[in-house]
């Protein structure tokens, strides 16, 4: 496994097998950065990473797709691969069972180092202007410029026993302030009102332009008082190096591009958004705390990474999907479910998750035992708090495969006896389709597809896998570009 520890080295990598596209031409933050990169999802093309903005000093530029999809044959995943330290080629069974087996191991805390990259310029004071930074204006109804949509909000508890990071989109206000979403549910939302109860601000961290795997850990819905950084540790064998903030007391990872550091009020709230979201919808304005910055550090040539989120496929849906369902595959591996692996469906929005089981054969009745028993442990556990919809089915689909899920959901799946409805679910509020009762209580129902098949043959499939014997395939596939074919 290999550990990348720089965003620069992951660009030099991605360039190295035509996953980044630098891009010259001069461009504007104001919406264009945005649809470029919306273009670029829906094309599977290349990172884009923007080194001339209109009306920004040369040098700071913008990254897109950083953990997006590829076009290429056998890279699909690769950047969420390397990501996470794996082969470029990696399948997502690989990725997500990797990275499940990582979630169980003993944590390893973030090496203290004295001074990092991220601290070679430093502003604080009446010097500090988030202006200078290239925010871009990403969607057209978006209530303003977002400064973050893929960097780590790092805070603590008020006794220091509890860091936490995740991920949570901030929108500028002016020079010195930002809003973004702190939403009570959440683990921000915890820490922030117990600083609260003291009637002091909360100190944070927001580190743009980290190593390529703090999204992804960021992104997890880990237990209260577990660290993220512990767990990044755990998955690589070895800790990240973080730095000492200048006007916090708070740690960064040492390499990151941008550091932003301040308080977040206890007290006063601005509108924040609305912003095009995850779901592919375009979310409301709410009030949210003020975050008043009190120093900035960056690298030189600094480069913001941003997602443009909405309709599949973006960061957003590879990054929490990857470590939604990753994180579902541990917690049924440790109650024993036979569970081969787990896939949220990128195509989805986050709103599928697939569970394959391994198994040869079951009676009708054992299957509604194990939807019963999945349903159990997936939406009681804290992954499970954002997924609404869970998809059952045997081991011969690939849970990654879109084709492969959809024909076997639609042809497994009975309407009546295999549809399982659980009410009064625990649930994210920004899923689309709830009500307005339903968002304010965080409360709604969820479901459970059983499409696993009480037995069956797979010689009974007919398809290439399993409708014609190994040799036949292998001379078929070993014969296929003297039959004139290309790919």
């Amino acid at each position: 496994m290999k550990h990348i520890k720089d965003l620069r080295e992951y660009l030099r990598l991605l360039a190295d097998i035509g996953e980044l596209k630098e891009i010259d031409v001069e461009v504007d933050w104001n919406l264009e950065i945005g649809a470029i990169i919306r273009r670029c999802y829906d094309l599977r093309a290349p990172a884009p990473l923007f080194n001339k903005i209109k009306n920004i000093e040369n040098g700071f530029r913008v990254l897109g797709g950083s953990a997006g999809v590829s076009r290429q044959k056998g890279l699909y995943l690769s950047r969420i691969a390397l990501s996470l330290g794996l082969s470029p080629h990696s399948t997502a069974h690989e990725i997500i069972n990797t990275l499940a087996s990582s979630i169980g191991k003993d944590g390893i805390p973030p090496k203290i180092i004295s001074s990092g990259a991220c601290q070679e310029n430093i502003m604080t004071g009446p010097d500090v202007d988030l202006m200078r930074f290239p925010s871009p204006f990403l969607h057209q109804r978006d209530g303003g410029r977002y400064i973050n949509t893929w960097g780590t909000i790092i805070v603590e508890t008020p006794d220091r026993s509890w860091t936490n990071w995740s991920i949570t989109r901030i929108m500028l206000l002016n020079k010195n302030r930002m809003t973004g979403l702190v939403v009570p549910m959440q683990h921000i939302g915890m820490i922030h009102q117990m600083w609260k109860d003291e009637n002091k601000p909360m100190p944070f961290a927001l580190a743009v332009g980290c190593e390529p795997a703090v999204p992804f850990f960021s992104a997890m819905h880990l237990p209260a008082f577990v660290d993220e950084a512990d767990v990044l540790g755990a998955h690589f064998g070895e800790p990240i190096e973080v730095v000492p903030c200048k006007t916090v007391d708070l740690k960064v990872p040492a390499t990151c591009e941008i550091v932003i550091e301040g308080t977040v009020s206890n007290t006063e709230t601005v509108s924040e958004g609305p912003m095009g979201e995850f779901a592919g919808y375009t979310g409301d304005s709410r009030p949210q705390p003020v975050f008043n910055v009190s120093a900035i550090t960056y690298r030189s040539n600094p480069i913001l990474p941003v997602v443009v989120a909405g309709v599949p496929v973006e960061d957003t849906h590879t990054c929490c999907g990857t470590v939604m369902a990753a994180m579902v595959l541990a917690e049924l591996w440790k109650h024993n479910f036979p569970a081969a692996s787990c896939f949220c469906l990128f195509e989805s929005a986050l709103h599928w998750l697939v569970v394959t089981v391994n198994r040869p054969s079951h009676s009708e009745e054992s299957t509604k035992k194990l939807a019963h028993m999945a349903k159990e442990i997936i939406f009681k556990s804290k992954a499970g708090l954002d997924i609404p919809k869970v998809i059952l089915l045997d081991d011969d689909i690939d849970p990654s495969n879109v084709s492969e899920v959809v024909w076997a959901f639609a042809t497994r799946c009975h309407p009546d006896t295999d549809s399982h409805f659980y009410k009064h679910e625990s649930t994210l509020p920004l899923i689309h389709y709830l009500t307005m009762a339903e968002r304010k209580d965080a409360s709604s129902t969820k479901v459970v597809y059983n499409g696993l098949l009480p037995s069956f043959d797979r010689s009974e499939i007919s398809s290439f896998k399993y409708g014609y014997p190994a040799d036949v395939q292998e001379k078929v596939l070993s014969n296929w570009k003297r039959y004139g074919f290309s790919d």
